[in-house]
C-alpha cells in the first residue's frame, strides 16, 4: 500500500460515515479494465472502467486474491464436470466377461463403446486406480505386477510417478477404502471406489490449483490480477483433473514467490525466503522433472546481481526437501523408486511431440537410445540460448520470463508431450506475457487439441478425425508456443520495431545505420 496525499480526504469534505482511520491506498496497483484490451471493453457490461478517482485497495473482503480464488473454483467446477461423464455407473454381472477391474457390487464404470474417449472426459486419474494397482491400497513401491510392454516383451512393473505424486495418489486410495469401510459400516454416501478415488484426488488438486493461484497472484504484485486468466484457461478446464500435474505447477508457483520475496529484499543475507524457494523446488522435483530448470533460471540472476549465496541456500533447502521425500523410499524399494527414471527412458515418441511428427510424416521408428540422446542434447542446446539470452539483455529479465522460456524449451525438445504438460505454461505465461489476446488464443488451440487427441482412441469406424488433423494441430501448438517465446524474447531484450529498422541490408550484409 502506498499513500499520497491528493488521495487523502481534506478536512472541509463532509462525509455521512465517520472516516476510516486507515486512510492506504493501493495506488500502484494496475487495473485490467483500464489497461487490458479485452477486459476494458468487456468491463461495459458492469458500468465500465473504474473511474480515476476511485479508492482502489480498501475492499475488505472482496479482495483480488477472493476473487481470483471465485473464479479459479468456477474453472474447476467446470473441469470436474467435463470429467464427469466418466463417471457414471451401470448394472453388469461381476462374474462376466464384460466387467472390468472396477467391477464392484454389481456396478462397474460405464466405458462402453469407448465412452471414455468419444466423450472427451477421459481422466488417467480414474485409469490409473487399477492399472497401478492402488484399488488393492498396497503400497506402491513395493508392489508389482507383469505386463507387456510396446515390444511384447514381459516387463516386471512398479508405480511409474515419482514419490510425492504416487503417496499422493496412495493416500487418495487409502481414503477411498477407509471411505468404503463407512459406507459398509455406517451407511456414507459412496460410489464404485474408481469414483470416489477420482473425486478425492480432484479435491486435493483443486486446492494444489488455488495455492498455484494465490502464489501467482503475490507474484504478480501490482499485476495482482493477472491470474485470472489462469483461473479460467480453457486449458485448465480441460486439463487439471486429467492428470497430477497440479501437484508441481503448485510447486513450482510457491518457489517463484519466495524467490520473489527474496529478491525483494534489501538484505545482503540470503535469510529464509531462498531456503523456502528450495524446499518447494525440492517437493516439486519429487513429482515430476521440470521443477529443477528453476535453479537455471536463478542461477542466471543471481549471476547477474551477485547474490550467490541465495542460490546456494535454494539449492541446500532443495536437496534437503528432496531428500525427506525420497531417501526412505529409495532405500528400502530401490527398483520401485527408480521405475519413474527406468519408464522415462524406455518411452517411445508421442504424437504430441515434434519428435512424434517427424516420426509420423517421415514413415519411420526412432531408435530409443537415439532419441534419448537428441532429446537431450536439443535441450541443453535450447537452455544455453535461454541463458544466453538473459545475459545479453540491457537488463535482468524477470523469474517468470526465463522460467517460461525452460520449460517451453523443455517441452519443445521432450520426447513426450502429454495434454496437460501446456498446463506447466498457463500460470508461467500471466506472469510473463501481458498480451492477453495472444495468450487466449494460445489457450484455446491448445486445449482443443485433446479433441483430435481422443479421435485417435477410437476405432477405425467411430474416428472421426484422421491422424492428419491431428497432426496439423499439433503443429499449430507448437507455433503458438514458439510465437509466445519469441515475444518474450523480444521483451527480455528490449527490442522494438524502431530499433530493429536501423539493422538493414547493406551490400549483401546487415549494419548498423546511425542517426
Amino acid at each position: 500500500m502506498t499513500v499520497t496525499d491528493s488521495q487523502r480526504p481534506s478536512d472541509d469534505v463532509e462525509s455521512p460515515e465517520p472516516l476510516a482511520g486507515d486512510s492506504r491506498v493501493d495506488a500502484q496497483r494496475e487495473s485490467p479494465s483500464l489497461s487490458d484490451p479485452v477486459v476494458a471493453p468487456a468491463s461495459s457490461v458492469i458500468g465500465g472502467p473504474v473511474g480515476r478517482h476511485a479508492v482502489v485497495g480498501r475492499q475488505k473482503y472482496l479482495t483480488p486474491i477472493r476473487v481470483l480464488f471465485g473464479l479459479a473454483l468456477i474453472g474447476l467446477a467446470l473441469g470436474w464436470f467435463g470429467k464427469a461423464g466418466c463417471l457414471q455407473q451401470r448394472p453388469v454381472d461381476p462374474a462376466s466377461s464384460s466387467a472390468s477391474r472396477t467391477a464392484q457390487g454389481g456396478l462397474d464404470l460405464d466405458w462402453r463403446n469407448q465412452r471414455q474417449f468419444f466423450a472427451l472426459c477421459y481422466s488417467d486419474v480414474i485409469a490409473l486406480y487399477g492399472n497401478e494397482h492402488l484399488d488393492t491400497a498396497s503400497f506402491p513401491y513395493r508392489t508389482y505386477w507383469f505386463e507387456k510392454d510396446s515390444s511384447g516383451v514381459q516387463v516386471k512393473r512398479y508405480m511409474e510417478y515419482p514419490v510425492l505424486t504416487g503417496m499422493f495418489m496412495y493416500g487418495a486410495a487409502k481414503v477411498t477404502d477407509w471411505w468404503q469401510t463407512g459406507h459398509e459400516k455406517w451407511g456414507l454416501p459412496s460410489a464404485l471406489s474408481a469414483v470416489m478415488f477420482f473425486n478425492f484426488v480432484a479435491l486435493g488438486l483443486a486446492l494444489f490449483w488455488l495455492v498455484t493461484i494465490w502464489a501467482t497472484g503475490r507474484t504478480a504484485r501490482t499485476r495482482v490480477w493477472a491470474p485470472w486468466l489462469a483461473a479460467l484457461s480453457p486449458l485448465v478446464i480441460v486439463h487439471v483433473f486429467t492428470n497430477f500435474d497440479a501437484i508441481p505447477i503448485a510447486m513450482v508457483a510457491l518457489a517463484m514467490l519466495a524467490w520473489t520475496r527474496f529478491e525483494d529484499s534489501d538484505d545482503a543475507r540470503p535469510g529464509w525466503t531462498p531456503v523456502l524457494a528450495g524446499v518447494a523446488i525440492g517437493l516439486g522435483a519429487s513429482s515430476s522433472w521440470y521443477p529443477l530448470l528453476f535453479f537455471v533460471a536463478i542461477g542466471v540472476l543471481c549471476a547477474r546481481n551477485g547474490r550467490i549465496a541465495g542460490f546456494v541456500a535454494a539449492a541446500v533447502g532443495a536437496v534437503l526437501a528432496w531428500a525427506a521425500v525420497n531417501v526412505a523410499v529409495l532405500l528400502a524399494y530401490p527398483t520401485g523408486w527408480s521405475e519413474f527414471i527406468r519408464y522415462g527412458l524406455a518411452r517411445s515418441a508421442e504424437s504430441d511431440s515434434l519428435f512424434g511428427v517427424v516420426r509420423d510424416l517421415g514413415g519411420f521408428t526412432w531408435n530409443t537410445a537415439v532419441l534419448n540422446g537428441l532429446s537431450l542434447f536439443l535441450l541443453v542446446l535450447a537452455v544455453v540460448g535461454v541463458v544466453a539470452v538473459a545475459i545479453l539483455a540491457p537488463k535482468p529479465p524477470s523469474l517468470a520470463q526465463l522460467m517460461f522460456l525452460l520449460v517451453a524449451a523443455y517441452l519443445l525438445t521432450n520426447k513426450v508431450w502429454s495434454p496437460q504438460y501446456s498446463l506447466w505454461l498457463v500460470p508461467l505465461a500471466v506472469l510473463a506475457i501481458p498480451r492477453t489476446r495472444l495468450l487466449i488464443s494460445w489457450m484455446v488451440i491448445d486445449a482443443l487439441i485433446w479433441i483430435p487427441r481422443m479421435s485417435q482412441y477410437l476405432d477405425t469406424d467411430r474416428m472421426w478425425l484422421t491422424p492428419q488433423w491431428f497432426t496439423l494441430a499439433v503443429l499449430i501448438r507448437t507455433g503458438m508456443v514458439i510465437a509466445l517465446c519469441v515475444v518474450v524474447v523480444w521483451d527480455v531484450l528490449g527490442l522494438d520495431a524502431r530499433r530493429l529498422r536501423q539493422w538493414v541490408p547493406d551490400g549483401g550484409q546487415l549494419s548498423l545505420r546511425r542517426g
